[in-house]
């Protein structure tokens, strides 16, 4: 298994990762919140706070940038049409 490409800002990250079906490539992106629990530990999250949205926004941008050139340089997306920049 391929390991994701990993973006953060401050405690969030995306996980992005390549995929193959049907001779195609597609990409998903998982996103998670870290934290500290109460014994000092880091754990991770999908649940954001308010706070978190808008930092959440911009992380999927950049996840959605990432992504676009890839897609591009590939013949076609996991439904068979071509990406564009319009996606």
């Amino acid at each position: 298994m391929t390991r994701p490409v990993e973006i953060r800002i401050g405690r969030l990250k995306a996980a992005i990762w390549r995929n193959e079906s049907d001779g195609h490539t597609y990409h998903t992106v998982s996103f998670h919140r870290l934290y500290r629990n109460d014994e000092g530990e880091w754990r991770s999250t999908s649940s954001f706070r308010r706070d978190d949205l808008l930092v959440l926004a911009k992380l999927a941008d950049r996840a959605h940038s990432h992504i676009l050139p890839l897609q591009a340089a590939a013949p076609a997306d996991s439904d068979g049409e071509t990406a564009s920049e319009d996606a």
